[in-house]
């Protein structure tokens, strides 16, 4: 009896292992955020069925072994020293699971850290955007839009490379907390951290991803229209609580007109500084240091 229970047990697991990327298809919806999240979602998923399985195969035999072996009254224990094969069984069996495991998450890997070429929606390089890059995750035609995410205490900046003139990358457009990105492109990030060591994590797009002064961690997403939104996720000081992000993924065009808004503004304020440091500049003494 005690063989029959097992081998049911091992076929029941070995179709589990066999369906589970069916069986966690349906439960996670499809096309929520970005594709390397969707993928992130489905391998928890995977690994969430096939662990559940198992759980409740161990407990159903304890409970099962328990209540029909249990002691009774004028009953002598059986004296055995094992089941050779039974023993071999349930040790090949969790080698089997632990392989497949490890076969879907490498399988998965590649999705997760590699990021695709837009998407047809996306925004496209006719459109007067330089946005090439090169390194990691980078696309396989090498274009993405390019920002640099920086962790300060308390608060996210994204500045947003390459749409600038200047070398230093002093000029590029920058937002806080809210980053805007064109809807259906891959979006290629650079974590930084300018303090301590902060998380960035927004789960509909992507996992985490470490900010530590000294270093650049790097992730992408692509997301479709929509609002998204982040928190710190890792303890980085009394702040940490309202060290919030928000994405907003915008149409191309409407992202472009944003975009170029910014660095209107910046342009509009650079000349003005320009023109008082002007005023300012053949003032001597007290009068030095006022602005009309």
């Amino acid at each position: 009896m005690l063989r029959r229970t097992a081998l049911i047990g091992a076929l029941v697991a070995l179709g589990v292992l066999v369906s589970a990327p069916v069986a966690s298809a349906s439960l996670v919806a499809p096309g929520t955020g970005s594709p390397s999240a969707n993928r992130i979602n489905d391998l928890y998923t995977i690994t969430l069925v096939i662990g559940g399985v198992i759980f409740v195969g161990v407990w159903g035999a304890l409970i099962y072994t328990l209540v029909r072996f249990r002691k009774r009254k004028g009953r002598v224990a059986a004296q055995i020293h094992g089941n050779t094969r039974l023993e071999i069984g349930w040790t090949v069996g969790a080698a089997a699971v632990l392989i497949a495991l490890a076969v879907v998450t490498f399988v998965a890997l590649n999705s997760i850290r590699n990021p695709p070429n837009s998407g047809p929606g996306g925004l496209n390089i006719s459109d007067g955007v330089q946005y090439e890059v090169t390194g990691a995750a980078a696309p396989p035609n090498g274009r993405a839009v390019n920002i640099q995410v920086n962790g300060q205490q308390y608060i996210w900046r994204f500045t947003y490379l390459g749409f600038g003139k200047l070398a230093d990358q002093l000029d590029d457009p920058y937002s806080y907390q809210t980053l805007y990105v064109p809807a259906n492109t891959v979006v290629r990030l650079t974590v930084v951290s300018q303090d301590v060591v902060h998380s960035w994590w927004v789960p509909d797009l992507g996992g985490k991803v470490q900010a530590v002064p000294g270093y650049e961690g790097h992730t992408w997403f692509i997301a479709p229209v929509g609002r998204y939104t982040g928190q710190c996720a890792f303890l980085c000081g009394r702040g940490h609580a309202r060290m919030t992000a928000v994405v907003v993924a915008l149409p191309p065009q409407q992202w472009l007109s944003w975009i170029h808004t910014q660095q209107q503004l910046l342009a509009q304020a650079d000349a003005a500084q320009k023109t008082a440091r002007a005023k300012q500049k053949n003032k001597t003494g007290a009068a030095a240091v006022e602005v009309n």
